[in-house]
């Protein structure tokens, strides 16, 4: 898929007008600062090349983490630009879960192009602000500086989806009794939370890096360079904040192996009472199995019926010891 956005009616006047390009003629005709292509097509990088000269590389959103292959400048004046989005996803079971989807930028002769192979909630909000903020942009400059503004923005509000979320599991974890079913339940929304609470760091500290290369290449102008410190000022909070989510995390962690422990201790010590309470009837049993010829007890009509009740007081009498030192409580 391929969409082009221009500036409608100027900056002052209108706001982005996107178009979704189906052939090369409409391509042409096209006068756009922004191109953005999702999983595109061979024929559309065609398109591309024959209408800007620019051609895109087969591995433009390879996973290659170096800085050197993230953030450089061609000798003709393309400027790359490779980042991490977040994606929050849906952890019910019934779609995709939270990840970090890669996206190539490239600023030559004042058009940004981005190629992506997903449809990203950062891009639709970008779209959305620029139908209703007529002056939010000028150039294409402007546009990838938004789009990290809005990039932080929606990690922002993610993470207080994460906090909303680590209160409900505070709620269940804190209670007096807790069962291992809960516990188990407990351990994986924390286990959701703790994944997508790292993604959204990566997610930041990726901005950070593409956003300070930007102001180290000196393309901003003075406006825009103030925009890019206060993202990196915004990216700097929201460093501080996972962080102390982490902390929640661990300890409503710590918690919750905490009480699964507490449960489990309770099942060994029901099994540890019934073992020292049948070890006096396990001895009676032995001294009474022996067979020695001379044993009182072997010519006594009240032999037997005298073992059992022995025994059955050997049983009864620990348990009463055990309960009046609240040992089984």
């Amino acid at each position: 898929m391929l969409n082009v956005f221009t500036l409608d009616n100027g900056r002052l006047k209108g706001g982005l007008f996107q178009e979704e390009i189906e052939t090369a003629e409409d391509l042409a005709l096209s006068r756009p600062i922004w191109v953005d292509l999702e999983s595109p097509s061979v024929e559309e990088k065609g398109w591309i090349r024959d209408r800007f000269g620019l051609t895109i590389p087969e591995d433009i959103v390879d996973e290659d983490l170096e800085e050197s292959a993230r953030f450089y400048e061609e000798d003709n004046g393309e400027l790359h630009i490779r980042s991490d989005f977040l994606i929050e996803g849906d952890d019910s079971g019934e779609g995709k879960p939270a990840r970090n989807v890669r996206v190539a930028f490239i600023l030559f002769n004042n058009v940004l192009f981005s190629i992506h192979n997903e449809d990203l909630p950062v891009f639709r909000l970008l779209r959305l602000r620029a139908r209703r903020i007529p002056a939010l942009i000028e150039d294409a400059k402007d546009v990838l500086l938004k789009l990290y503004d809005a990039d932080a923005e929606y990690s922002a509000d993610v993470l207080e989806g994460i906090y909303d979320k680590l209160e409900a599991v505070s709620v269940r974890v804190l209670k007096s009794e807790v069962t291992d079913a809960e516990a188990g339940e407990v351990l994986s929304a924390i286990a959701r939370e703790e994944d997508l609470n790292g993604r959204i760091r990566r997610n930041v500290m990726d901005t950070r890096r593409a956003v300070s290369f930007m102001m180290r290449s000196r393309m901003l102008n003075a406006e825009q360079f103030e925009e890019s410190r206060q993202i990196l000022r915004d990216i700097d909070s929201l460093d501080s904040h996972t962080a102390f989510l982490f902390d929640k995390i661990n300890f409503l962690m710590d918690a919750t192996v905490g009480f699964i422990n507490i449960n489990q201790n309770k099942i060994i010590k029901i099994f540890s009472v019934a073992s020292v309470a049948l070890l006096p009837p396990t001895l009676i049993a032995s001294i009474y199995g022996m067979n020695f010829q001379h044993m009182p007890e072997l010519a006594s009509k009240w032999g037997y019926p005298f073992a059992l009740v022995l025994m059955l007081l050997s049983v009864a009498a620990p348990f009463i010891y055990f309960r009046r030192k609240g040992w089984l409580r």
